[in-house]
């Protein structure tokens, strides 16, 4: 048991990026799909407006992805290598989103006094993926700030991460990071590193913010940590109706922490995790 709660806290609880529906199945969408389109319809326009798109723009139900041919590490990415990653960053969403709209099969891990639950589901190619669904005091703008803006300060608030650094901006709505789990003696699963292509959609009541992992050659893992994947991940943060000053917060945690770990102690961890990423950013939120 010692060593299981040692674990959960080398898990980096980090959050990831946003959005994409395809266009022609927007009548047989609803709830979080249908919102998520008209964000994505009105980043799309101002794209156009920018030349950084080719108007007009079609987005098919699946994306299909190529490498790009242009060295991804320069700071100034051209316009092709803009539109692949948030093109992949729309795809991300759209699969996240759709295990989020799943209504049935989903099996209470925990419970906790404060009312936040934690769910799961074993999907087909993915594996079990964690749903967690809390009400935190803090605006919409408040947590956009936190969780994606100031993404580089995760660390000061959360000791189970060691460093998040952006390694390149593409357009102020998405970002590629590197992430390093803290280090803690006797920890059995070691340290982790993600290379994460993040996206976020945002208006005024709403927030979507996924995420999925990301190969860059110039950036392979780094010494004594062992390079996971997350994705497709999401988080979707919404007002509350009648009380701006708090929203709710539903995050889908897809994780693969790679590895020689049985899978029963990892799916015990993650949860875990995710309760404690969650307490972490509660007592931030109560600093301000």
């Amino acid at each position: 048991m010692l060593s299981l709660l040692k674990a959960d806290k080398m898990l980096p609880a980090v959050v990831k990026l946003c959005c994409g529906i395809s266009y022609p199945h927007l009548r047989s969408m609803a709830g979080l799909q249908r919102r998520a389109v008209a964000v994505i319809g009105q980043e799309l326009t101002h794209l156009q407006r920018l030349g950084q798109v080719q108007s007009p723009v079609e987005t098919p139900a699946v994306w299909s992805y190529n490498e790009p041919k242009k060295e991804v590490t320069k700071p100034e990415p051209g316009n092709e290598d803009q539109l692949f990653y948030v093109q992949r960053g729309r795809e991300a969403m759209r699969k996240a989103l759709g295990i989020l709209e799943i209504n049935e099969g989903w099996q209470v891990e925990m419970k906790e006094k404060n009312g936040d639950v934690i769910s799961s589901m074993v999907i087909p190619g993915a594996g079990k993926v964690f749903r967690l669904e809390a009400i935190l005091e803090a605006s919409v703008d408040e947590l956009y700030d936190l969780l994606f803006v100031r993404v580089e300060e995760m660390h000061l608030w959360n000791p189970s991460i060691q460093q998040v650094k952006v390694l390149k901006h593409v357009g102020p709505e998405t970002i590629v990071t590197h992430e390093v789990s803290a280090e803690t003696a006797g920890n059995l699963i070691g340290q982790r590193d993600f290379l994460s292509l993040r996206h976020s959609c945002k208006r005024k009541s709403e927030v979507y913010l996924g995420g999925t992992a990301i190969e860059l050659e110039s950036f392979p893992p780094q010494a004594g940590c062992v390079r996971a994947e997350d994705g497709p991940t999401c988080i979707v943060i919404k007002a509350l109706d009648r009380d701006t000053t708090k929203s709710s917060f539903t995050w889908l945690l897809n994780i693969d922490v790679k590895g020689w770990l049985p899978k029963s102690i990892v799916n015990q961890a993650l949860p875990r995790a995710q309760l404690e990423f969650t307490r972490h950013l509660r007592r931030r939120l109560s600093l301000r």
